[in-house]
């Protein structure tokens, strides 16, 4: 049997890979690659994601790709708009005839006397392989077959419905019911004003409270420059001006916490009924942007509990009835559906088995690149968004990176790059610097990253333009050689 080689294999037909393709083949168009998607349909997490309301905690001005300009009114775009805007990315480039579906990647081993990767993928209940010179992950982080939901105590007495976010089902009909939906996160801040306008009415039960920040559905400004200057100027000028806006966001967050406290506070108060208890269900025992603030577009949320829709209990769940749940106070919250929208799981690399020269690469010994390529492992790169802003943002500047790197290669005759960690005053540190539940439950399973440049994983995009599409190639810690 023969096995096919491509330049390039992107693992993963979601947002970072049509993006990732796109990028590849525009810059190298006589250059071989494929997509491996696990799933049977482009879009990854917006294909995967169908509870009602899903959307983007991210604007599509940033969310959106750098060389695909978002044309749409609604700046807060809802799941099916992102959906279709990736696929007829994917469909405008040609890039959806270099998928395979339903390919789920278990091995990719590196051999340094070939300079190529084997990659073992499983189809149609078979084993399939392919060979390729550079391997790019665009996995993203989630664990696509389960999210976390805790174990309840008394959850199989309940009588009503039980459903997680990330598996909801098509027919489930909530129309006049009870709904009780568990958590405090962006799913839940989404989820209850989208069920409230239908259900006889939606409690988010949460533990804690989160942020949440009002920010109007459609960008005015935007809109409007798109009628002046066409859409291209317009959408490059929005994309730097919500990038402004969003930096300075989080950073008077994480230098004067308790202004944006206030802020959020007063926010949050003028849109609640008057004499609201805003201390027990809307003020946080951590800092902004410890956790990502939750958006509530043109304050969904809070026009839900204004117009008794929607409420909010805080408390600690003691168990499960058969008619609702019994918190730790005593009360009961009456439910004849509940949704644990209780967090999400990580997942690696989709899990698969990473092997070099033979050897297993055990990947909390290694050490992140510029937050995208591991210490010790030849010819592969892998792409982490921002948690302080949009992922696309830094998964752009990735493929960038790539398109730079794979040049510098061609012009120098390299067959392999790997970077090289041999400084021991570097100390490790966690990748992801980030206090939300599904991080810190799932950290130890991750690379590291280190004190210091290049190994340290960035948030701030402007530092990242500078240095990932501006930035020396051969800066010491990356190291070349040829076959």
């Amino acid at each position: 049997m023969t096995t096919e080689h491509v330049d390039v294999l992107i693992i993963g037909a979601g947002l970072s890979g049509i993006g990732a393709a796109h990028h590849i083949h525009s810059a190298f168009p006589r250059r071989t690659y494929a997509i491996l998607e696990a799933r049977e349909a482009i879009g990854g997490t917006w294909d995967l994601f169908r509870y009602p309301g899903v959307r983007s905690d991210s604007d599509m001005h940033t969310l959106g790709y750098r060389f695909r300009p978002w044309t749409q009114a609604k700046s807060i775009a809802d799941g099916p708009s992102i959906l279709e805007y990736i696929r007829q990315t994917a469909a405008d480039a040609g890039i959806d005839r270099h998928i395979r579906f339903s390919h789920r990647v278990v091995k990719a081993s590196w051999s340094t006397e070939e300079s190529k990767w084997t990659v073992t993928a499983e189809h149609d209940g078979k084993q399939v392989e392919l060979t390729t010179s550079f391997l790019y992950l665009c996995t993203g982080y989630y664990h696509y077959e389960a999210g976390h939901t805790p174990e309840f105590p008394g959850m199989s007495q309940f009588g009503g419905t039980v459903v997680h976010p990330q598996h909801w089902p098509a027919d489930l009909d909530y129309k006049g019911k009870k709904v009780v939906v568990i958590g405090s996160g962006a799913t839940a801040v989404t989820l209850v004003p989208a069920m409230a306008s239908d259900a006889e009415h939606v409690t988010m039960l949460q533990r804690s409270p989160s942020y949440i920040a009002t920010m109007p559905g459609e960008d005015k400004i935007a809109n409007r420059l798109r009628e002046l200057l066409g859409n291209r100027r317009a959408y490059s000028i929005t994309r730097w001006k919500n990038v402004a806006v969003a930096t300075l966001i989080y950073q008077l967050s994480r230098r004067r916490p308790g202004l944006v406290k206030s802020l959020l506070r007063k926010a949050a108060a003028r849109q609640l009924p008057r004499d609201y208890d805003i201390d027990t269900h809307f003020t946080p025992r951590y800092q902004p942007w410890d956790q990502r603030l939750c958006l509530a577009p043109d304050g969904d949320i809070f026009r839900a509990i204004r117009r008794g829709r929607a409420s909010v209990v805080t408390g600690h769940i003691r168990e499960f009835t058969p008619t609702g749940i019994r918190l730790e106070s005593g009360s009961t919250v009456d439910a004849d559906i509940v949704v644990t929208a209780t967090g999400l799981r990580l997942l690696v690399f989709g899990g698969m088995r990473l092997i070099v020269d033979g050897d297993d690469v055990k990947l909390p010994e290694t050490m992140a690149y510029k937050g995208m390529m591991l210490s010790g492992v030849p010819n592969f790169v892998f792409t982490i968004g921002y948690t302080n802003a949009s992922w696309t943002l830094k998964a752009d500047l990735v493929s960038e990176y790539v398109v730079r790197l794979l040049r510098h290669m061609d012009a120098h005759g390299y067959s392999r790059c790997v970077p090289t960690n041999d400084d021991p005053t570097v100390t490790e540190q966690p990748l992801l610097d980030f206090q939300a539940g599904y991080v810190l439950r799932a950290i130890h399973e991750f690379p590291k990253a280190g004190s210091r440049a290049p190994w340290q994983l960035g948030m701030s995009y402007a530092h990242d333009v500078v240095n990932l599409r501006f930035g020396k190639i051969d800066d010491g810690a990356m190291r070349f050689a040829r076959t």
